[in-house]
């Protein structure tokens, strides 16, 4: 692939067949209902794998589809999260893994990951996965410990999210939910993880499986009756 070709392709064909909607963007602003925190992977292209238009995804690409803890210090995904949720009104969130991920066999080869002290570093935000891993998954051989260190990857990032004041203020509301997606380059199928913490084959004609469901709003009456 050539950046300039494609870039000619988008501003010949692509943008053209779609310039109404980008000059209504332009104007309007954007209001997307899904924020979606996926790998940087580039074989993994969040807007493709859902058929997306502009305007509809908001995306934090990043190696591990990793959500740090909440800290006041600033973070580029923490500041992607609050600003999806505070000031477009996000929905719905999505963290997505995949299979035959860099950073999760990355894990496994702590070796490698010397001589890349940030990539290191980053993927502290994992460990706790890692050890649910050693500490259950220990008879499986080494590919499905990747895609079970995926799998739950993709859990503990779930539960970093809901610490973002942000989330957890949009969850307590009733106003958000979260997802987690597992997409399998090879086959081009997803599964997702189930409130039960169960992960199936997501059937495309049925409703979003949710991960973290949305929260009964809490009211002030609900609040002074249990005072």
């Amino acid at each position: 692939m050539e950046i300039a070709s494609g870039l000619a392709r988008f501003q010949g064909q692509v943008f053209k067949e779609q310039e109404a909607l980008f000059q209504s963007l332009a104007r309007d602003g954007q209001k997307p209902k899904y924020l979606m925190v996926s790998c940087a992977d580039s074989r993994v292209v969040p807007e493709l794998i859902t058929g997306a238009n502009p305007g509809d995804l908001f995306v934090c690409r990043n190696a591990g589809n990793i959500v740090p803890p909440f800290a006041v210090k600033n973070g580029g995904v923490s500041s992607t999260v609050e600003f999806g949720v505070m000031a477009l009104g996000v929905t719905e969130i999505i963290v997505c893994g995949h299979s035959d991920c860099g950073a999760m066999k990355g894990m496994f080869n702590p070796e490698a990951l010397e001589a890349m002290p940030n990539v290191k570093a980053w993927l502290a935000h994992a460990e706790p996965a890692f050890e649910v891993v050693k500490t259950c998954y220990g008879h499986l051989d080494k590919d499905a410990k990747v895609k079970a260190l995926t799998q739950e990857n993709v859990a503990i990032q779930l539960v970093h999210l809901q610490n973002h004041p942000s989330v957890a203020a949009g969850l307590a509301a009733g106003k958000l939910q979260l997802h987690g997606w597992l997409f399998d380059i090879e086959s081009g199928t997803v599964q997702a993880l189930g409130p039960d913490g169960q992960w199936s084959t997501f059937d495309t004609d049925g409703e979003l499986p949710v991960a973290v469901p949305r929260r009964a709003p809490r009211g002030r009456v609900a609040l002074s009756e249990a005072a």
